[in-house]
């Protein structure tokens, strides 16, 4: 048996169909994936992931901890700013890709379900004598994101806090039916919308509140395909220990000049050396090509598929995968090997889908 979320009780009642997700029983969808997208590209999607990390950090030497470990600027965040960033191992190679908050007397670090014990340790490793409180609250919180076009106003009078006041990717304290609540205007699905952090003990009865207010549960399934669309990257596929973040397209999520960091000389010596990088692709017919598929030039394999879906919003195929650099310009002709059988598809602009202004 896996870890359980504070909502795990609802999932089962309601007809999730449970599976093993990093060590936790997560649903994977409810109805069907197709339905479960839809409604988050046109309405509003509920999430629970309360399985992701959540950790704290209080002290004089907790700036510095998160500069040493952290591939982008920390300490320009502004007081409930939410910034992403890559946690690098000394190779180069990505460790996690984390989102770091700013509040008033401390800091926060949301990282993957799958990397947060091997997280936690690795900032416990890096220490190195600086005066910082580390604190795991992932089993003691739920985490419930609620995404789509209608997600902001369905959200009202939800918290204390109105979240239509915020920004996208920054975040605010506030209560929950008088309880302590964070709410940040961040996602994983190329929506808008919001995530909300309660005590555990309060995760039923948020997520019973937005579900009375119309909001469709959604299990990983649906989020897989929207973050597909999206483009973004999903560890243990587009990024992992031997991918550097440039590699993997999130070079913007680098900063050099803000000083060392883990991983900052193997990353400027990686970038001297061919490698494979992160593209998206357009498949001609509806096979889907699945994590592993070879991506080739006529008869050589320039690459490999990390992820791929038929996507319901743009009615095609699509897939991202790593290729060699001289093949990664826009419109390049390639196949894609579905199961024995190679497939017409083109290298096409990331994402392949974006929210409408």
């Amino acid at each position: 048996m896996g870890l359980r979320t504070p909502l795990y009780d609802w999932h089962v009642a309601h007809g999730g169909r449970m599976v093993d997700f990093a060590g936790w029983d997560m649903p994977v969808q409810y109805t069907t994936i197709v339905e479960e997208h839809q409604s988050v590209r046109t309405g509003a999607g509920l999430f629970d992931i309360s399985h992701m990390g959540r950790l704290s950090f209080r002290g004089p030497g907790s700036l510095d901890l998160i500069q040493h470990v952290y591939t982008n600027n920390a300490a320009t965040l502004q007081e409930g700013q939410v910034r992403y960033g890559l946690v690098c191992n000394d190779r180069g190679g990505i460790r996690d890709d984390v989102l770091v908050y700013r509040w008033p007397t401390e800091y926060g670090m949301v990282v993957n379900a799958s990397n947060r014990e091997k997280i936690v340790a690795w900032l416990y490793g890096s220490m190195a004598g600086r005066d910082v409180r580390l604190a795991d609250r992932t089993l003691d919180t739920a985490m419930i994101a609620v995404q789509g076009p209608a997600a902001i106003a369905m959200c009202q009078d939800i918290t204390a806090f109105d979240p239509a006041k915020l920004s996208n990717y920054y975040a605010a304290t506030t209560t929950y039916r008088g309880e302590p609540a964070v709410i940040s205007r961040t996602g994983y699905t190329g929506e808008d919308g919001v995530e909300i952090v309660v005590d555990k003990t309060q995760g039923p009865t948020l997520w019973d509140e937005f579900i009375a207010r119309g909001a469709k549960a959604c299990g990983l399934g649906a989020r897989d395909t929207l973050r597909l669309e999206a483009a973004m990257p999903l560890y243990g596929h587009e990024l992992n220990e031997e991918t550097d973040p440039l590699q993997a397209g999130l070079g913007w999520a680098v900063k050099f000049d803000k000083g060392e960091f883990r991983g900052k000389a193997a990353i400027l010596e990686r970038m001297n050396t061919p490698r494979r990088e992160r593209v998206g692709l357009a498949l001609a017919g509806k096979r889907i090509a699945r994590e592993g598929s070879a991506v080739k030039r006529g008869a050589k394999v320039i690459g490999v598929v990390t992820s791929g879906t038929f996507s319901p919003t743009l009615n095609k195929t699509i897939a991202m995968a790593f290729v060699d650099p001289e093949e990664r310009e826009i419109g390049v002709p390639l196949t894609v090997d579905v199961r024995g059988k190679d497939e017409a598809a083109e290298v096409v602009k990331l994402p392949f889908y974006k929210r409408g202004k």
